[in-house]
């Protein structure tokens, strides 16, 4: 299950995103977190130190190896060079399953330690550098993250929580429609909604399953102005938090010590995440995989690479959990 956490600067999005991951990680739910952001502070709320944050293999530095290893021999695809951030998988690519091992895993992710024997594995995208400054925008960096997606195989009980880019970011691709469920962490005022709406207006016709979380949240007002604001959308809402004000000041607590209502809070996050898999739909995960290919081709992808990019689609392949094809060399499973 492919699960993404969204919200504007300051929102608590990677608060959220982080127990949420401890949450799945203490019932021994496998889980790959990703940090997306350009602040990259998902290691440090999962109890990282600066030093190992700062030591974490970036994704967007190996972009040439995840591009070399996941077109393998698909013949539509010359070189990792023509590749872009949103070409698509098809017959002769490598697909990623997150319980295997493959040299994107053992070139970028580490695992976590959470405390009582629960672990994640975490993937960064990597922080905007001075080397970027004046060429290069940060969705060079998160390309690295859509071709992962682009390429996962994924069950029911494997989960990928990714951390965005705040804002709206994501739309710049068609990153936002790859996951089963995207949660929008809102605070209870008018700019704590606004990229709700944004998501909203922009997803409404892609099948993209949005809830809101209602963060900071101090009281009956504020619960019922995000529900004036955000309706049925709204599924749970959290408050302050001793155990995570503790966790911010450097202090390891049992994850069990997190308040009872924020608990039930995280179980039913859990609970939306897992029922999305029944609305799974591989075909249209991979039309839109397509069309959002071909836009990106047409607009910037052929000029820069010297390539028509439309002859990478592969027309007979539908990624899924049992990848099926029409053409031949089958795909290659890592």
């Amino acid at each position: 299950m492919k699960i993404a956490f969204v919200g504007k600067g300051g929102s608590g999005k990677t608060t959220l995103s982080s127990l949420f991951i401890r949450y799945l990680a203490a019932r021994r739910v496998s889980v790959t977190a990703v940090d997306a952001d350009i602040n990259q502070h998902l290691g440090a709320a999962l109890g990282m130190d600066e030093a190992q944050a700062a030591s974490l293999p970036p994704l967007g530095g190996k972009l040439p190896l995840i591009k070399d290893y996941l077109r393998g021999d698909n013949p539509r695809i010359g070189s990792a060079e023509t590749m872009i951030k949103t070409t698509p998988p098809g017959a002769g690519s490598r697909l990623l399953r997150l319980d295997g091992a493959n040299p994107v895993f053992d070139a970028c992710a580490r695992t976590v330690a959470l405390g009582e024997g629960a672990s994640a594995r975490l993937l960064v995208t990597g922080p905007f550098t001075a080397d970027d400054l004046g060429v290069a925008c940060y969705h060079s960096k998160t390309g690295a993250v859509e071709l992962f997606l682009n390429h996962l195989v994924d069950g029911r009980d494997e989960y990928v929580v990714v951390d965005m880019t705040a804002g709206s970011d994501s739309f710049a691709s068609g990153m936002f429609t790859r996951f089963d469920m995207t949660f929008v962490v809102a605070e209870p005022t008018r700019k704590g909604v606004s990229v709700y709406r944004q998501y909203r207006e922009y997803a409404r016709d892609y099948g993209v399953a949005l809830r809101v979380i209602g963060n900071k949240v101090q009281g009956p007002d504020d619960i019922a102005f995000l529900r004036a604001q955000v309706g049925d959308d709204l599924l749970v809402t959290l408050g302050h938090s001793d155990w995570v004000r503790a966790l911010e000041r450097g202090e390891r607590r049992p994850f069990t010590g997190l308040e009872e209502g924020n608990q039930e809070a995280l179980g039913a996050l859990y609970r939306a995440a897992d029922a999305a898999y029944e609305r799974r739909d591989w075909e249209r995960y991979t039309q839109q995989m397509v069309h959002f290919h071909l836009k990106n081709a047409a607009s910037w992808g052929n000029e820069r690479t010297g390539v028509d990019l439309a002859s990478q689609v592969d027309p007979g392949f539908v990624l899924r959990e049992v990848p099926s094809t029409s053409s031949s060399p089958s795909p290659q499973p890592a």
